[in-house]
């Protein structure tokens, strides 16, 4: 398919459209659009993009795009994406803003945000079920994740510690394998 600055725009604001519930929940309408119809990237390069912008300050999906974009069209496919992305959102909110205090008493708009929020689940489970496949590939990595899952589920560390200590876990085995290879 076309990777053209309109194209990457039209996409990316499909999905900025659809995007109820945060950046968590870009990954499974991002694989739909641009693994899956358009074939633009691979499922691993999304997955990789997307890892690397939820380490990153800053929002998910504004990150997941900028990578994304980048590599299908360099700084114009960034451009496109981030304006895609962020366009419905920012339109939604202004012309929302003045409505949206009178919108919430009526019961039939909760019961749409109640239905949104159960969507918005549905798509993290679809995030979490693509990336476990990337990430959870041996017994190291299986352990890691269930020590950071107690680590985290204790409560009594912060989580950015917990992201930190399996950052500088992988790094360090990832180093100690290079350099096995390389003694070879």
């Amino acid at each position: 398919m076309e990777k053209s600055f309109f194209s990457i725009f039209k996409t990316f604001f499909k999905v900025g459209a659809l995007l109820l519930g945060g950046g968590y929940v870009i990954l499974p309408l991002l694989s739909s659009e641009l693994v899956d119809k358009k074939g633009w990237i691979t499922s691993d390069e999304l997955c990789e993009y997307y890892a690397i912008s939820t380490s990153l300050p800053g929002v998910i999906a504004i990150n997941t795009a900028v990578f994304t974009g980048r590599k299908l069209l360099g700084t114009k496919g960034a451009i496109a994406s981030i304006l895609g992305v962020t366009l419905p959102s920012f339109l939604v909110i202004v012309l929302l803003a003045s409505v949206l205090s009178e919108l919430v008493q009526f019961n039939h708009v909760n019961y749409i945000f109640w239905g949104v929020g159960i969507g918005v689940i549905a798509l993290l489970c679809f995030a979490v079920k693509e990336m476990w496949s990337k990430c959870i590939t041996d017994r190291f990595t299986s352990v890691i994740y269930v020590l950071c899952l107690i680590l985290a589920l204790w409560g009594k560390i912060s989580p950015a510690i917990i992201v930190i200590f399996a950052i500088i876990t992988g790094l360090a085995v990832q180093f100690i394998k290079n350099r096995r290879k390389s003694n070879d």
